[in-house]
Formats: C-alpha cells, structure tokens, sequence
C-alpha cells in the first residue's frame, strides 16, 4: 500500500513538473513573439522615420531645383534675352564687316540662352511632370549631344503605361545621377538609355563606355547609395555593374502599381 502511495506521489511529482515545463515553454515562446513582434515594429518605425527623412531631403532639393530653374530662366535667361536684343540693334548701326563679326556673337550668345532654358527644363520637376520621364531623357540626352560632351542613344521597347508623377521625378532624378557622374567620372564617349516596358514593371538600363571600376576594390560611392536609396523609395529594384575599361551600368525595375 505504501508502495502504491509512494508511486502515486511521484506520478504527481512528474506531472506537475511536466505542467510546469509546459507552462514555462509555452511563457518563453509567447515571450519571444511578442519581442520579436516588438523588435519588429521598433525596426519598421524606425525604417518608416529614414524614409520619411529621406523624403523630406528629396523634397527640399527638388524646390532648391526648381528655385534654381527659376533663376536661370527668369534672370539668367532675361539677361541673355537682352543682350540679344542689344545686338540686334547695334547691328542695324555697324558696317557688313562688323556685322558679320556681330552675328557670330549673338549666335554664340542666343546658343546660351537655348542652353539655359533647356538646363532650366532638367531642374523644374513640374516641367518633368508635364513631359514625362522618356522626353525629360531626351531633352537631356540631346543637351549632352548639342554640347559635344559624348555620344547618346535612347531606346523604347513595350508599350508605354502610367507611372504616378512622384515615382517619374524619382526615377528621373537617378538616371539624372548617372549622368553626372559619367560626365564628371568616367571619361565615356557613349551613353546608351533603354526602357523596356514590360507588362508588369519599367526596366531601365543606362550604362556608359567610360572607365568603370573595379566592384571588389572599390565600395560604392556616395552617388551609387544615393540612387540606391531612391530607389528603394519608389520600391525599384537597383542594381549595377563595372569593371575597369568596361565602364559602368545601372538597371532599374519599376514594378507596375498603377495602369491607366
């Protein structure tokens, strides 16, 4: 009988031991989801505040863009209008030798003007709304082209679809730092653009003949992080590529969130 007891009491033992490890198990793991949950929210506040950070910064540089446009169009550019007007005048006044001579400057001037309000059209995010990302490229390409600074190309493939004017600016902004980087940087003599719409997002490849870079020796740099952190803004997927002599490529791809 005492036997009986005594393995009764030890079977009582064992189960409130059990329960107890049940119990404490059960605690940990609902302990350990609500701190990952936690954590999990602690890292997306804290990714929605660099976001929101970073949208502010894009936004002041894009009105700092557009005051810029302003003044180069309306003071810039009126000065320049000006001074063609002035030559204009003066000649209706000098002798054909003279004038020839004159007409040589007011193109070299009436060139900068043309120069001016093109470069204004690069900075207005609004100009950019009203044309659109693929003539915003092409105005810029053709600027490059009219300065002699290297060869370009544009190519268009698919058939176009709405991108919300926000995410246009952004996407814009990042080919846009490209391009001063390899006119700045990497001593190309081509530049070749290529938008590929496909049905479910924009594929954007830009790429140049220049230097390039070796991608094991060199971290990138800051215009590459920048662009890269555009991107994630307008949830693009970013990518790039270079080698020394083989110059250095980008590709966007822009997932399709809205079609008109």
């Amino acid at each position: 009988m005492l036997e009986k007891e005594e393995i009764l009491l030890v079977i009582y033992f064992v189960v409130i031991i059990l329960l107890f490890l049940i119990f404490g198990i059960i605690f940990f793991m609902a302990f350990q989801r609500r701190k990952n949950k936690l954590l999990l929210e602690k890292l997306k506040a804290e990714q929605r505040f660099e976001d929101e950070i970073f949208k502010s910064r894009i936004e002041i540089q894009e009105q700092t863009l557009k005051n810029v446009s302003w003044e180069l169009h309306d003071n810039i550019g009126q000065l320049l209008s000006t001074a063609v007007m002035q030559i204009n005048i003066m000649g209706t006044t000098i002798d054909d030798t003279a004038s020839e001579s004159l007409q040589d400057v007011r193109k070299l001037v009436g060139d900068s003007l043309q120069e001016i309000r093109n470069l204004s059209k690069t900075l207005n995010n609004e100009v950019i709304h009203n044309i659109g990302l693929e003539k915003s490229i092409q105005v810029e390409l053709e600027r490059f082209e009219k300065l002699r600074f290297l060869k370009t190309e544009l190519s268009i493939t698919g058939e176009e679809f709405y991108i919300d004017p926000k995410d246009e600016i952004i996407l814009y902004r990042i080919i846009q730092e490209f391009f001063s980087n390899t006119i700045k940087h990497a001593e190309a003599s081509h530049l070749h653009v290529a938008l590929v719409y496909a049905p479910d997002r924009l594929n954007i490849k830009v790429e140049d003949d220049g230097v390039g870079f070796d991608m094991k020796s060199v971290q990138a740099n800051s215009g590459l992080l920048n662009m890269k952190s555009r991107a994630a803004l307008v949830k693009a997927g970013f990518d790039y590529q270079s080698a020394p002599g083989k110059g250095v490529s980008i590709v966007l791809s822009y997932p399709v969130k809205n079609k008109v």
